[in-house]
């Protein structure tokens, strides 16, 4: 047995911090002697006590601690990678944060300009990610263009109508502050031309964010355009919300299949009526095999606590097409959560739709 200071030399956390995670039933001491309380430990408590000191030290929440204690390590890896994530935005956010307050103590100060380059072929794929998910709204000018979300190793692409969210990025090597910019979905689209007539020539493509401005160049042919004048929505809290949980089903699907059965003559499809209108509804599903399949309104009976959503079909597909052929990773909850559409190979480029209630 150990006592509890020997525990905190062999581990690196303090007495009153073993004494904290105690009280908090993270970790326990195997014995209290009853009579005058102290604390005494085993050998084995000794790497989890070095465990909870190494999450301590790069601030998780003390229930994700508790919880690492308790899982299968490839639990723990993703809770881990999760806990990153957290770590990676809120960096980013506080760069942002930072240039704004420079900015608030000098207006005169020359505008910061930031500088990113990208691998063009990188770069296009991520376009082609997010491009679908594009608004066409004029009442919602704020989301007919793609967010451009700089951070230390390369940039984010954001698009999203309200119904589907995509997402794509592309690495690269960055020089300036992170930078957030709303790209006009015709400059975009010219861009991506640029990427394509650049094939060959080169394999880098250069970005450039100052100040309200934005420019994207390959093998020296530029496309330039002022940045729209929106504050886009924190997609960030959408992706916050859910890495802690692990959706109910993660589903592999053949793209060229899937895409094969939603487009056939007879494919599946459920009617509801939204604001009186019939709107036909593709309901997907577990297969029973780890796939997915679809279902007919005659399925649906009976079934209200099977895990089902339904989706537009229409924009299903275009997630597809923007994911691309080969295998795909279809995270779905129930029916009154997004579906997620995922390469398995690119754990940035994703698409999210917005459920249908059946």
């Amino acid at each position: 047995m150990r006592s509890i200071g020997e525990l905190a030399r062999a581990s690196g956390l303090t007495v009153s911090a073993l004494r904290f995670y105690d009280s908090a039933g993270v970790l326990t001491p195997a014995l209290v002697d009853p009579v005058t309380g102290y604390r005494w430990y085993t050998g084995d408590q000794v790497a989890p006590a070095r465990l909870v000191a190494g999450l301590r030290r790069v601030g998780m929440p003390v229930a994700e601690i508790a919880a690492a204690l308790r899982a299968e390590p490839a639990e723990v890896h993703r809770l881990l990678d999760a806990h990153l994530r957290r770590l990676e935005d809120g960096l980013a956010d506080a760069r942002r944060e930072l240039s704004r307050i420079r900015t608030l103590i000098d207006p005169e100060e020359r505008p910061v300009t930031t500088r990113v380059v990208l691998s063009r072929a990188d770069l296009a794929a991520a376009v082609d990610a997010v491009r679908f998910a594009v608004g066409t709204d004029p009442d919602l000018p704020v989301l007919t263009g793609v967010l451009l979300d700089v951070d230390g190793d390369g940039v984010r692409l954001v698009a999203t109508d309200r119904h589907r969210m995509a997402l794509g990025r592309a690495a690269g090597r960055v020089d300036g502050p992170a930078a957030r910019v709303l790209a006009p979905v015709a400059f975009v689209d010219e861009v991506r031309a640029l990427l394509d007539a650049g094939a060959g020539t080169t394999p880098e493509a250069h970005l450039t964010v100052t100040d309200g401005s934005i420019s994207v160049s390959v093998a020296g042919r530029r496309v330039d355009a002022a940045a729209l004048p929106y504050d886009f929505p924190d997609y960030r809290r959408l992706l916050r919300a859910a890495p802690d949980d692990a959706p109910t089903h993660r589903l592999t699907v053949d793209a060229a299949a899937l895409r094969s059965a939603l487009t056939s003559a007879d494919a599946p499809v459920v009617t509801r009526r939204h604001d009186g209108t019939p709107l036909a509804v593709t309901v997907l599903g577990p297969d029973g095999r780890g796939g997915a399949r679809l279902f007919r309104a005659d399925e649906l009976a009976g079934e209200e606590d099977a895990v089902r959503v339904g989706v537009n079909g229409g924009y299903l597909l275009q997630a597809l097409d923007a994911a691309g052929r080969g295998q795909l990773l279809l995270e779905l909850d129930g029916p009154i959560a997004p579906l997620a559409v995922r390469r398995p190979d690119d754990a940035d480029a994703f698409s999210i739709l917005m459920p249908i209630r059946l």
